[in-house]
């Protein structure tokens, strides 16, 4: 069978048992909003702005760089 699609169904497992257990709904604050929702949802949403946040800033330092001339 195919590495990857087994590494891929393993991770996926893995994905439905980290949700399956965090399902609890916990409160979340920030300044003047309060927001309710799964545990499991709120990491995801963490998770996808981190990533987010780091693709935007190594594009920028790349953009900063060539803009310089440092990179070919």
């Amino acid at each position: 069978m195919n590495f990857k699609l087994i590494l891929a169904l393993i991770l996926a497992g893995f994905a439905v048992l980290f949700i399956v257990q965090n399902v609890v709904v916990v409160e979340f604050r920030f300044l003047f909003w309060t927001l309710s929702m799964s545990r499991s949802l709120l990491m995801f949403f963490l998770l996808a702005i981190g990533v987010t946040i780091g693709w935007l800033l190594h594009s920028y330092s790349l953009h900063q760089k060539k803009k310089r001339g440092l990179t070919p």
